[in-house]
């Protein structure tokens, strides 16, 4: 297997972390945005090779990672809607991190306000939920952890005012799959 992202990218950095748990070999080849848009249709990391198969989105990942593995990714449908509320808190994150970066007036559109609201509002409904503090973890967590991580690194999100994802951020922050996966300084 031949997995392509940054070290950055909280996507990537959960299928790392899958990697990890797993044991599963599989060679990491960093790559910018560029040559992911050579590569890629989706034009975005990560993506994966596995002999024919050829998958471009963190959760068809994270899917074929575990069930090679023998294990399951995301057992139930509770499970599935609170893994998808994090990724949607990520993609209107990310989204704005970039419209930022490229120099737009975030505060200027609706469309970017409507995207702040949907991130403290996604935040808000991740606080109130029971998280554990310790292993083992299941990958909502991952996916919020790394997701909380990436938001705090890049300055794009304030958890001051969750305390319950504050305690969950500091407890996995132990774990060493998380740990070992965290960006470089």
């Amino acid at each position: 297997m031949k997995l392509y992202g940054s070290y950055t990218s909280p996507f990537v950095r959960h299928c790392r972390i899958a990697l990890l748990e797993t044991g599963l070999a599989c060679e990491f080849i960093e790559t910018d945005q560029a040559k992911s848009a050579i590569k890629s249709p989706t034009q975005r990391v990560p993506f994966l090779e596995d002999g024919d198969i050829f998958l471009t989105d963190s959760s068809s990942i994270l899917k074929h990672i575990r069930e090679k593995a023998g294990t399951t990714f995301l057992s139930s449908t509770r499970e599935f809607d609170q893994f998808a509320i994090v990724n949607t808190a990520l993609d209107a994150t990310v989204n704005l991190f970039f419209l930022a970066r490229d120099g737009v007036d975030l505060q200027a559109y609706e469309y970017t306000r409507r995207q702040a609201a949907r991130v403290e509002s996604s935040l808000e409904e991740l606080n109130a939920l029971t998280l554990p503090v310790q292993a083992p973890y299941t990958d909502v967590n991952l996916r919020l952890a790394c997701y909380l991580y990436w938001g705090l690194f890049r300055q794009r999100i304030n958890i001051d005012a969750h305390e319950n994802l504050q305690q969950f951020l500091a407890g996995i922050s132990k774990y060493p799959p998380f740990a070992n996966t965290a960006p470089p300084l």
